[in-house]
């Protein structure tokens, strides 16, 4: 009997080889000596470079070739798609950097499996054909930093296609209708689009569309007008007919007439939003002024009294007077233990020292203030709106302010009245965890090992707080990775801890997964499991590089590409590039998908957590270690 399987193995074998003479130009050392690619060896048993296949079935399912030099090759994919052993179980294609010119994508949805294509960082000019829409399977897409022209195909009818890259380019027409509730990577920046954003476009920033100068709408600042539109499409059907001089003259004269009202519009809009601003500001620094002016007066009172023969507490560099109905609770700026601060910070140092909005979130402001004396820069929380009585705020920051830990950022004071909160930190010069995830899409470097060694010392930290402040009903609530701030040495320092009470993040997580927990001693140790799903969350920006607004869409990316059985495609390429370990990062990533599981009883809890984590750094600085021995010895 005819034994397909040989006769499969050795066509694949074939059509494997001939794709990579043509995109090496017949260069078969390019991939290196021991790459296994030859006419004597088999693709899956011999595990060739850059060549992954079913365990079971020995059937070819990737090739990925990144960053080799084919400059001199051609890409023609009826070498691979037109061979039915290849074409019915290929579902990943990868030649990014490869520096390819010449291509023939005619016959791509040939490849009908395909499911990731990644052809970005090369040379193809040209347009793209018709044949890309017929990939019905696609879900990326990246043909980025190229020179391909022309009108896109209707890629919007690939409903399952979730990230899409064309950057630099010189693409043509109209951005396709996509469903952009799909989409978690778009970006078709610098290139030549033209018309509107298509709807749900602005739910990514204007970064994704910067450099297409004939492109519209929101969240671009250039709005499109339907009205020019139609004129322009009428003014086409109408016979073109040179302009004479004195048309020119009056045109131009009309421009410039409208040029000039325009800007006289533009200055009278920036002097009343400036005017605006202005009479803001100066009311919040009136509402301060009064609210200390309301905090002397009280303390001034309770001064008097205690002359009067009422006993006077000593509590150094603060004053606090509160009355029993805690109806008019008020109390002047309350320094906690710390040196620097303690050698005269005031409330009105506070008032008067230059201030830098840095943010609003969920609880208030942060500013950024500079103090004179003493010589420090802060970062000042403005809290309204909460719900929590001042005796209690005091008794929250005192009880905080005993429990310390190095990776846990201390409050340096505070300050409460009736009208609103403050919490004083010392700023952290080097920013947040969520402004170096961000610096990863500009190129700037966050190497593994740093990126382990922040998870590990936050999941430490968090461990000790929740085993520390259980009893008392304090968690964060509010973990993500603008809440993560970094120390001159790179440490973690969790922020914002203990600003929202427990019946503040039941609320939360009731909005967020549609059930209530009652507030009982049965359900706080759940309460407290949301801080491990959003410590779950922090540690899939980590592995991906990816942040998202919601944290919920994050995870829910990341289990349906494992779903998939793409595992290393969620991982961030830098790490990849970087040579990051892979099984370690599995290991992690293992870790994160436990904690984000719906299902708070199934979540590990902090300890177990932040003993996984650890127990993957150590294994990663002995790797590192054994790794710096062996080279010192050579």
């Amino acid at each position: 009997m005819f034994d397909t399987t040989v006769c499969d193995e050795t066509v694949t074998r074939d059509a494997l080889l001939k794709f990579l003479a043509e995109v090496s130009n017949n260069n078969s050392t390019i991939l290196g000596t021991n790459s296994g690619w030859n006419s004597t060896s088999d693709p899956c048993k011999d595990k060739w470079l850059g060549v992954t296949c079913n365990a079971k079935t020995l059937s070819v399912e990737k090739i990925i070739l990144d960053g080799y030099d084919f400059s001199s090759g051609t890409f023609d994919v009826t070498t691979i798609c037109n061979v039915e052993p290849i074409a019915h179980t290929l579902f990943f294609l990868s030649l990014k950097n490869g520096l390819l010119q010449g291509k023939n994508f005619d016959s791509i949805d040939k490849c009908k499996h395909l499911r990731h294509l990644v052809l970005g960082g090369n040379r193809f000019s040209g347009s793209i054909p018709q044949s890309f829409s017929r990939l019905n399977n696609l879900k990326r897409l990246d043909i980025s930093n190229n020179r391909l022209s022309g009108v896109l195909p209707d890629l919007s009818r690939i409903s399952g296609l979730i990230e899409f890259e064309a950057q630099n380019n010189q693409l043509s027409g109209e951005i396709p209708e996509f469903d952009f509730s799909n989409f978690v990577v778009f970006n078709v920046s610098f290139n030549n689009f033209s018309g509107s954003i298509p709807p749900e476009g602005d739910s990514f920033p204007v970064s994704r569309y910067l450099e297409n100068p004939l492109l519209c709408g929101s969240p671009l600042a250039g709005k499109c007008s339907s009205l020019s539109e139609d004129s322009e499409s009428a003014d086409h059907d109408k016979p073109k007919s040179s302009l004479s001089r004195d048309e020119i003259l009056m045109f131009s004269g009309y421009f410039l007439i409208g040029l000039a009202l325009v800007l006289l519009i533009l200055l009278c809009v920036y002097r009343k939003r400036k005017q605006k601003q202005q009479k803001k500001k100066e009311s919040r620094i009136e509402l301060m002024k009064k609210v200390a002016t309301v905090d002397h007066d009280s303390t001034t009172t309770s001064m008097d009294q205690s002359k009067k023969g009422a006993s006077n507490s000593d509590i150094s560099s603060a004053v606090i007077s509160s009355d029993d109905s805690n109806t008019a609770v008020s109390q002047s700026l309350v320094v906690l233990t710390s040196p620097e601060a303690n050698n005269g910070l005031r409330f009105e140092d506070l008032l008067k020292a230059p201030a830098e909005l840095l943010g609003r979130g969920k609880h208030g402001s942060m500013y950024k203030v500079m103090c004179d004396n003493p010589k420090m820069t802060l970062a000042v929380k403005r809290i309204k709106d909460w719900s929590i009585t001042g005796s209690e705020f005091k008794k929250r920051m005192q009880k905080l302010d005993k429990i310390r830990h190095p990776n846990v950022l201390p409050a340096v004071a505070f300050y409460s009245s009736r009208q609103e909160k403050l919490l004083v930190y010392e700023y952290q010069d080097n920013g947040s965890l969520l402004l170096l995830l961000q610096g990863i899409q500009t190129g700037q470097r966050f190497h593994w090992s740093s990126r382990l060694s922040i998870a590990a010392g936050i999941a430490d930290a968090l461990a000790f707080m929740h085993q520390e402040l259980q009893h008392d009903r304090i968690a964060h609530g509010n973990l993500k990775s603008s809440n993560i701030f970094l120390t001159n040495n790179m440490e973690p320092m969790i922020g914002e801890y203990g600003l929202m009470s427990i019946a503040e993040i039941s609320t939360t997580t009731a909005s967020n997964s549609h059930y209530v927990f009652p507030i009982t001693d049965e359900n706080v140790g759940a309460i407290f499991k949301e801080d491990v799903y959003a410590f779950g969350v922090i540690l899939l920006e980590l592995l991906t590089g990816k942040v998202q607004n919601n944290g919920i869409e994050l995870a829910s990316w990341v289990v349906s590409v494992l779903r998939e059985e793409w595992t290393v495609e969620v991982f961030d390429r830098t790490l990849i590039q970087e040579g990051a370990s892979e099984e370690r990062m599995v290991n992690l990533l293992q870790v994160a998908v436990k904690c984000v599981n719906h299902s708070h009883e199934a979540r590990p809890s902090i300890n177990q957590v932040a003993l996984m984590v650890t127990t993957i750094r150590d294994e990663d600085d002995r790797s590192v270690d054994v790794s710096a021995s062996t080279s010192t010895i050579i």
